[in-house]
């Protein structure tokens, strides 16, 4: 039996969509925000029965069951979607840019999907968000357009639609960000229920966090209802297209949105239609990206595919299964990062560029319970060891995850020699598809990151901000960075605490480590493999005061160590020697007196002398006044 539905899901990839008709299939794109793929048709048993709308269309038609989106944020996501091709390829990648100065334009020759279908016949409409990193003209791009209908959908005028046919339409809906707080009591998810993914501490909070995604995906089930009801009134099933698909996972569930994981990528895709048009019911097991719904909504108009998209056809002779589906991250908010990831059958490569900050930076959620709690467990100690090292832990520069088995990507096998010929496959895949060109190398603009750096989440705690800010006592630290953090701007001390995680190391480097010396959250750390190296900081001009009595480091070793510090080149004194496993000592060098701590400050140094692979651990470098 099982054979058997393997075949009938790869016949449902080789059928035609439609047959020739003289009327083109109207197309209607159902777009949820912040939505996962946790409906009763996708078996998860919470919502069995609980999204009839949705498990109907999946009934009558195909749903896919391992779809992946490009982007794991809705302006990068949607942005490739319109052009068909990966946001990394055209400038397109960093969220919500073009909004202040400068401003981004599609490359010349290029269009938007919905310019070419209006091109050719079809009205198009936006009815809610856009959300794009580029700049167009909406009115020119979309026949009709009201993001307000997003909120009152009553008012879409299907009357008119339907005497202008075909027509190419996108409905964007609240998905995952819809208010339940004034659910239907019968609709209401019981956290007692659910289980919480593996990667989420295991507690009432995230139960409930849980528990109301479900109930965002049950209201949205209610308005995909709304929109099938109108379009039956109308009469417009008959000759209408359906397609519902999420532009990124569950924005409550802090690995999900935002993040290259299996919760971040993973959506819900079905579309249905007229019996004749599509093939179904079928479900689709292939890996599919996103920006083939793109080329299939061309496809489906007749339309020649242009050179630039990446997508392909689902159906018919073009269609293809993929052997690996990509996807990108960069700045989110005010937060800068840089990530690739690929997803093959089985398993899930990432790669990280931005080893100087954390998993999970300061964003805009910070001041949600979710957080909260996480940051609470962690700055006490007691979350889980596995959850501290994927949301504090020292970034990887690669991961490498069987999400088969380890769906909610908690272990990393990039070291385990099992999987030695599968990693360095995946790594070729990977650096092959980022070769094609990927305009997220270097730093936007700096009026852009101006821009970003206030918007009203946060101030931007990465070092690309820095640059920008004002330091008036000149410590190699801004004056917002300081504030931020609980110090004082002004006082003109040396105070690294490495407590932030969007720029863990606070600027030090290495020399002779070959270590990421970004450790968890609160530390640097690094093994001294050749039994020495040595860390340092530029980019300060402090004026010692009488009032300085030492330079002191509070560190840990597992080994004996002697330590060194200079100041300019020049040393604070004699090294220190620490016993190895002793926990933290605070390593000083008195500095009252010091001739060599009389002169601006520039340049700090501090050495290290230990037997091989020793490993240490740093928790603050002050000057104690």
């Amino acid at each position: 039996m099982k054979n058997y539905l393997i075949l009938f899901a790869f016949l449902g990839l080789l059928l035609p969509l439609h047959a020739k008709q003289d009327t083109p299939y109207n197309i209607l794109w159902i777009v949820a925000e912040d939505t996962s793929p946790w409906l009763g048709c996708y078996g998860d048993p919470i919502n069995e029965g609980m999204t009839p709308n949705l498990d109907r269309l999946a009934k009558t038609g195909v749903r896919f069951s391992r779809a992946f989106v490009p982007a794991p944020v809705c302006s990068a996501c949607r942005s490739a979607m319109m052009v068909g091709q990966s946001q990394i390829r055209s400038g397109f990648h960093e969220h919500r840019s073009s909004r202040g100065n400068p401003k981004i334009y599609l490359p010349d020759g290029m269009q938007l999907l919905p310019d070419i279908m209006r091109e050719n016949g079809y009205v198009t409409f936006n009815f809610g968000k856009d959300d794009y990193n580029f700049i167009y003209q909406r009115e020119e791009t979309y026949s009709y357009s009201d993001p307000r209908y997003q909120e009152d959908m009553d008012k879409i005028p299907w009357e008119e639609l339907k005497a202008k046919q075909p027509f190419f339409g996108q409905i964007q809906t609240k998905g995952g960000k819809n208010n339940t707080t004034n659910i239907d009591p019968k609709l209401k998810t019981d956290p007692a229920v659910v289980t919480v993914p593996n990667d989420y501490p295991q507690n009432q909070l995230y139960k409930e966090t849980v528990a109301q995604h479900y109930d965002a995906i049950r209201k949205e089930d209610i308005t995909v209802g709304k929109v099938l009801e109108k379009l039956k009134q109308h009469g417009l099933m008959k000759n209408t297209i359906i397609v519902h698909w999420g532009d990124h996972g569950a924005p409550g569930l802090l690995r999900h949105k935002q993040m290259l994981t299996e919760g971040g990528l993973h959506v819900p895709f079905i579309i249905s239609g007229p019996k004749d048009a599509i093939p179904g019911p079928v479900v689709r097991k292939d890996l599919v990206n996103l920006l083939d719904l793109s080329a299939q909504t061309l496809e489906w108009a007749g339309i020649p595919i242009p050179e630039w998209f990446e997508g392909q056809p689902l159906f018919g002779e073009m269609a293809k299964p993929r052997n690996a589906v990509f996807s990108a991250k960069d700045r989110l908010d005010h937060t800068i990062d840089r990530a690739r990831t690929v997803r093959t059958d089985k398993f899930r490569y990432n790669r990280n560029y931005l080893l100087d900050r954390n998993l999970l930076q300061p964003q805009y959620r910070d001041n949600r319970p979710f957080t909260i709690n996480i940051r609470e467990a962690y700055a006490d100690g007691t979350l889980a060891p596995h959850l501290a090292r994927i949301y504090f832990g020292e970034k990887p520069e690669e991961e490498f995850y069987d999400v088969t088995k380890d769906p909610a990507m908690v272990h990393n096998l990039i070291s385990d020699p099992a999987y030695v010929e599968q990693i360095n496959r995946h790594r070729k895949l990977l650096i092959d598809w980022v070769n094609k060109g990927d305009m997220g190398k270097g730093n936007e603009h700096p009026l852009e990151l101006k821009q970003q750096m206030h918007e009203k989440w946060n101030y931007g705690m990465n070092p690309e901000y820095e640059v920008l800010k004002e330091d008036t006592d000149r410590d190699g630290l801004s004056d917002l960075w300081e504030s931020e953090m609980g110090r004082d701007p002004n006082d003109g001390r040396i105070v690294f605490e490495f407590d932030c995680g969007g720029w863990q190391t606070e600027g030090w480097k290495a020399r002779d480590i070959e270590d990421n010396i970004a450790g968890y959250q609160n530390y640097l750390d690094f093994h001294l493999k050749e039994g020495k190296g040595s860390i340092y900081r530029r980019g300060l001009l402090v004026d010692p005061v009488p009032e300085d009595t030492a330079f002191a480091i509070k560190m840990r070793s597992s080994d004996k160590v002697r330590v060194t510090a200079r100041a300019n080149g020049k040393p604070l004194g004699g090294a220190r020697t620490i016993e190895g496993g002793e926990g933290y000592v605070t390593v000083k060098f008195p500095l009252t007196g010091n001739a060599n701590w009389s002169r601006q400050v520039k340049l700090l140094q501090i050495g290290f002398r230990s037997p091989k692979d020793a490993f240490i651990e740093i928790d603050s470098i002050v000057v104690e006044r």
